[in-house]
């Protein structure tokens, strides 16, 4: 009876053992195949395109070795989102530098759920803006730092790829085809310089003109203190249009980020307070009439007061907390 029993357990082991193997060689070959389609759409179009059901079995569902970059978006012309197609664009750049690099393995994939294709994947993460970059890991859900933060961040591709290494550890080398306009721009304002120059070679006293250079240096310092320099360097989007109400923000509510048309309204505010400034001066040290220095005296105040409470304003709303304001809460 005894030998019988351990003939049985025997059995029921080796039975155990073979399930366990057979399941193991079952999920080899279901990551295989994902992995397999996977490579076949990266090879034909670096972003894949995603709808719910490609989703879900190749990216909810396990087994998965890979990560995966998904930028949900709405890029359809009737949702109106400039910004998602400005992130589009910057995502492109990314996704075939990777593509196209030496380094290119099945370590990583970049793909793209628009909403118009795939409404229940973004019911399923409860995901109410676009564009929205997230990075789901090889195992386990994705985590806080898993999702890129784009209002702080802008979206250009250079920081997309500094984010990709710090949750992948997949280093890529952003590289932009040629753009040939900046260039030619500057090429085409130094030959007008220097036919103004040459048409006026007999007298150059334009040059000593310091009204002229004074604008131009004026001109130079609004351009950087309204924040032209970190839009260069970070790439924000113009504005923000909530893809659900159809709101349209211009003015970023965090102190840490602000957008293109942000800069353009802190620029235009800068040059009225500036503006005003001038008039005031001049109607100090001018040799006109009481009346018209009067006039120039009021309006001068009038630029200062309004577009400064303006500014102020702006400061308070993305200063959250600071007490002090003038003329406009």
């Amino acid at each position: 009876m005894a030998a019988f029993l351990r003939v049985l357990a025997l059995a029921f082991l080796a039975v155990l053992a073979g399930s366990g193997v057979g399941g193991q060689k079952k999920k080899e070959m279901v990551l295989s195949e994902k992995v397999n389609q996977l490579m076949e759409w990266a090879s034909k179009r670096s972003v894949i395109r995603l709808n719910g059901d490609k989703f879900r079995r190749l990216i909810k569902a396990p087994p998965r070795n890979y990560s995966v970059i998904v930028m949900f978006t709405a890029l359809q012309p009737h949702r109106q989102c400039v910004v998602c197609k400005q992130a589009d664009e910057e995502y492109q750049i990314l996704a075939n530098s990777w593509r196209y690099s030496s380094a290119f393995t099945n370590r990583i994939f970049f793909a793209m759920v628009d909403f118009d294709e795939g409404s229940d994947v973004f019911q399923m993460l409860n995901m109410n803006s676009a564009p929205t970059f997230i990075n789901f890991p090889p195992k386990g859900k994705p985590k806080k730092g898993d999702t890129y933060e784009l209002q702080v961040r802008g979206f250009a591709a250079e920081q997309l790829a500094r984010w990709v290494a710090d949750r992948t550890d997949v280093n890529i080398r952003v590289i932009r085809p040629p753009n040939y306009a900046g260039p030619l721009m500057l090429g085409l304002l130094l030959a007008v310089i220097g036919g103004l120059v040459y048409l006026r070679r007999s007298n150059l006293d334009f040059l000593y003109n310091k009204t002229g250079w004074a604008f131009a240096a004026l001109c130079f310092v609004l351009a950087m203190t309204s924040g032209q320099m970190w839009n260069h360097i970070r790439g924000p989007p113009y504005a923000h249009k909530n893809p659900h109400t159809g709101q349209v923000s211009y003015i970023h509510g965090s102190s840490q980020a602000q957008f293109v048309a942000e800069t353009h309204i802190v620029l235009l505010f800068n040059a009225g307070v500036t503006l005003g400034m001038v008039l005031l001066h001049e109607a100090a040290t001018s040799d006109l009439e009481v009346m018209k220095r009067k006039i120039m005296c009021m309006a001068g105040i009038g630029l200062v007061v309004l577009f400064f409470s303006w500014l102020l304003s702006i400061f308070r709303s993305k200063y959250h907390g600071y007490p002090y304001s003038f003329l406009m809460s």
